[in-house]
């Protein structure tokens, strides 16, 4: 009945915001907006799910950074932990794509279902609000320049918020050094025209705000939820400790410095082997818990992968660029012609999927957001509402709910 009642509300929230309209234009984030708060639902579809998908009430997602399919997982990988102990784990999707080029399009994909601009694109490195934003089909937002969504543009926080359900951020290394970004929410101390300081690690803080697509939508920045559910990681071992204090949803991201993506970093070894002793730290940590154990999912993906920027699903290439995965003309000729982010595979471990086994069905990032929503009995944002893609279905989750 609580599916229901969700799904009716998402309904009649979207003929209000089919009755609203408005745009806003400021350089500086945080500064008021005008048009009417979002709604946080674009595209309401009844999607019949397998029941044990209906038993999840906790959601993990762990993202990692840049490495192709073959690399995390095909016969020379350099992730053992990744691809051998937890690939057995789990239920491996070997066709599963990213978005875009560079990272921050495809963690806004995840979370608001949003295709990127040419400042998202090359990563915000000036952190500001969208200039003369506005809306378009299929719960888009065109604007020239900018990066900070408008405070009317939904997020998946959002939705989870007006069901009444819970979520977190973790963040590594956020506000370990003082004055280089907020040690909650994570906002990044500005230079000169808005130049965020934190797209680079630092000696003792790893923490980057485009890994941290919160701060991206004013509906979320701006208010006192970010400073409230974006936190550093550590608090994560103390949420786990029951099932009660453990989100519905939480979002886990490494710093640079063990997310594979820096190598060396800073000092420290970076890369595969930092991120697989990143993994064996926190991934048994999570399904150890309460939450987990009873009714829990845990997803690992990467956010694109380098030198290929091929796509699948029929992905749109929204209403900005004309190639989500070629920032650059180098891109563009890449595997791929520029489409998307390219083939990274992603992992997921669960009571509710098989453990060692293998769907070839193909899926990106806005998969992943409407197969979240699927879980949750939420309506589906942007381009998670495509007709057509297909959410997480019976090659993942199993047919019935394991008892006993």
């Amino acid at each position: 009945m609580r599916r229901l009642s969700v799904r009716i509300a998402a309904s009649v929230s979207l003929v209000v915001a089919l009755l609203l309209t408005g745009c806003t234009s400021s350089d500086a984030p945080g500064a008021p907006t005008l048009p009417p708060a979002p709604t946080h639902t674009q595209t309401v579809v009844a999607t019949p799910v397998p029941q044990s998908q209906s038993a999840i009430h906790h959601v993990f997602l762990i993202v990692l950074e840049n490495s192709p399919y073959a690399l995390s997982y095909g016969a020379g990988s350099n992730y053992a932990y990744l691809s051998q102990t937890l690939r057995k784990q789990g239920t491996l999707l070997s066709q599963y794509y990213a978005t875009a080029h560079y990272s921050l399009g495809n963690y806004l994909a995840m979370i608001g279902g949003v295709a990127p601009n040419k400042d998202i694109q090359l990563d915000c490195s000036h952190y500001r609000n969208m200039i003369n934003p506005r809306r378009t089909a299929a719960g888009q937002v065109k604007a020239s320049a900018g990066c900070v969504y408008p405070a009317w543009t939904p997020t998946l926080v959002g939705q989870l918020s007006d069901a009444h359900l819970t979520w977190r951020g973790y963040l590594e290394d956020m506000g370990n050094l003082s004055g280089r970004e907020q040690a909650t929410c994570g906002k990044p101390s500005l230079g000169s025209f808005s130049a965020d300081g934190t797209q680079k690690a630092a000696a003792g803080d790893a923490y980057t705000a485009r890994h941290n697509p919160f701060l991206y939508f004013a509906s979320v920045v701006d208010t006192p939820a970010c400073a409230k559910n974006v936190v550093p990681l550590p608090q994560l071992t103390g949420d786990l400790a029951s099932a009660a204090t453990t989100a519905n949803f939480s979002f886990i991201a490494p710093s640079l410095c063990n997310d594979g993506h820096d190598a060396t970093c800073v000092g420290q070894p970076g890369g595969p082997a930092a991120e697989d002793a990143w993994l064996s730290t926190w991934v048994p940590r999570i399904t150890a818990s309460a939450a987990f154990r009873a009714d829990g999912a845990l997803i690992i993906v990467n956010d694109e992968a380098d030198g290929d920027s091929s796509a699948c699903c029929r992905e749109p290439s929204g209403p900005n660029v004309a190639y989500p995965g070629g920032p650059v003309a180098a891109l563009k000729h890449a595997t791929g012609g520029g489409k998307g982010g390219g083939r990274i595979g992603a992992l997921i471990l669960s009571p509710f999927v098989r453990a060692d086994a293998t769907s070839s069905v193909p899926y990106n990032h806005y998969s992943l957001l409407r197969s979240i929503e699927d879980i949750f009995g939420l309506g589906h944002l942007g381009y998670a509402g495509q007709a057509g893609l297909r959410p997480f279905g019976s090659d993942v989750w199993l047919p019935a709910a394991r008892t006993g």
